[in-house]
């Protein structure tokens, strides 16, 4: 992609009512731009980052089962009031009549629907077990919206749900699920740890959550450095200072964001709505349930709290919205054109800044913007020069050496 013709430039000044980090990089970056309080537009720069979150979390679910499928944002007052939810989740549910004088909500989650639409489907324990999910819009009415990426009024999520016969495999399929979020989330490149938690609005039944220590963080978690324990500050029995239960050492408290969680629901909804199966005996019996959410927004976000310096964002090298931004610093526009010409025709993602800025400028918005590595062609070297975003090393290189760099870190 040449920069002079990328939709979204590098800004100076933003809305000073961004007051979090991944809100204000991701602006001046030209990844994103506000729309109102909690939404925003995703540029081109931006959606690429996204899609390849989108598709690391897609590889993964359908690595442990997971049938994708598409839900409707527009959900039937009807459905919610079965579960009672209708009313529990007004304070954050966008509700209102449509012109047919029917009550309509904005999907904030889709457990009653999906659990509708396999009712349809579901006959005997020969069906189960079953995991569908997707991937799609949320609406949620929060009155926080003010931590960009990480609490959004509109965003989008990944829903997986699994439908059980009993417990055990309910509980076993939840600890492949626990293991499949930990593995997204170092694909992603964030050091992320399970948190056991209320299930909230969601379920009655415990939960777990994984955080990502960061000072954005929004949660407060109790946890053990040397073990792993951890909790939600909200329903842990211990303080930090205190043992910790697990090992005997000493615990501490971190601020954390959380970038997902999975629920036990049991059969709270299945009972409500009616979703039953014939068991093996040939009695009737409630579906267990189970379901799993990561924000793809709240990631994105949560990658640009955890890694960035005074400079600019620096992209992990799954997320890096291309592989390498190249920087002609030279008057010879044409070494520029065939370097650029090669990396895309073996396949290489390059943003190539073709634009005729001064060199500090386009140095400056290289570091804004974070890919991984930069590579500068200039007029005092005949070699190329390779540096590296995550570690600022800079390397003299020909041009085969400098692929098999890009191999070797993309690998």
């Amino acid at each position: 992609m040449r920069q002079s013709q990328l939709f979204g430039k590098t800004r100076k000044d933003i809305s000073q009512d961004e007051k979090s980090i991944n809100a204000e990089l991701l602006t001046k970056a030209g990844f994103i731009e506000k729309q109102m309080a909690g939404v925003y537009n995703y540029l081109p720069l931006g959606l690429r980052t996204y899609r390849k979150i989108e598709n690391i979390i897609r590889e993964e679910i359908n690595a442990i089962g997971g049938q994708e499928m598409l839900m409707p944002v527009l959900q039937a007052k009807e459905l919610w009031q079965i579960t009672g939810r209708w009313q529990e989740m007004e304070p954050i549910m966008y509700q209102f009549t449509d012109h047919h004088g029917s009550a309509i909500g904005l999907g904030t989650t889709h457990e009653e629907v999906v659990v509708d639409i396999v009712k349809k489907h579901l006959n005997s324990y020969k069906d189960l077990p079953l995991y569908l999910y997707q991937i799609q819009t949320k609406f949620r009415d929060e009155k926080r919206a003010k931590s960009g990426l990480l609490r959004g009024r509109e965003f989008g999520m990944k829903d997986l749900y699994s439908f059980h016969q009993d417990e055990k495999d309910l509980e076993e399929y939840y600890q492949r699920a626990r293991r499949a979020y930990l593995k997204i989330f170092e694909r992603l490149g964030l050091e992320a740890f399970s948190v056991e938690a209320s299930g909230g609005a969601i379920s009655r039944k415990i939960s777990h959550e994984f955080m990502v220590q960061t000072e954005a963080g929004e949660d407060n978690t109790i946890l053990c450095a040397a073990c792993g324990w951890a909790q939600n500050k909200e329903i842990a029995k211990v303080k930090a200072g205190a043992k910790c239960p697990s090992c005997g050492k000493v615990l501490r408290e971190a601020k954390t964001v959380e970038a997902g969680n999975i629920f036990n629901l049991g059969t709270e909804y299945s009972k409500k709505i009616g979703l039953r199966f014939i068991a093996k005996d040939g009695q009737q019996k409630d579906v267990v349930m189970g379901c799993y959410g990561i924000g793809l927004g709240r990631a994105m976000g949560t990658i640009v709290e955890t890694s960035h310096d005074a400079d600019g964002i620096i992209w992990t090298k799954t997320t890096t919205p291309y592989h390498v931004h190249l920087l002609n610093l030279s008057k010879n526009v044409k070494t520029g054109e065939q370097v650029y010409d090669k990396l895309t025709k073996a396949g290489w993602e390059v943003l190539y800044d073709d634009r005729d800025i001064s060199f500090g400028k386009k140095l400056k918005d290289a570091d804004l913007i974070g890919i991984c590595y930069q590579l500068i062609i200039s007029d005092r070297k005949e070699e190329l020069e390779l540096v590296s975003r995550r570690d600022h090393k800079k390397k003299l290189l020909n041009y085969d050496q400098v692929v098999k760099e890009l191999e070797r870190f993309y690998a």
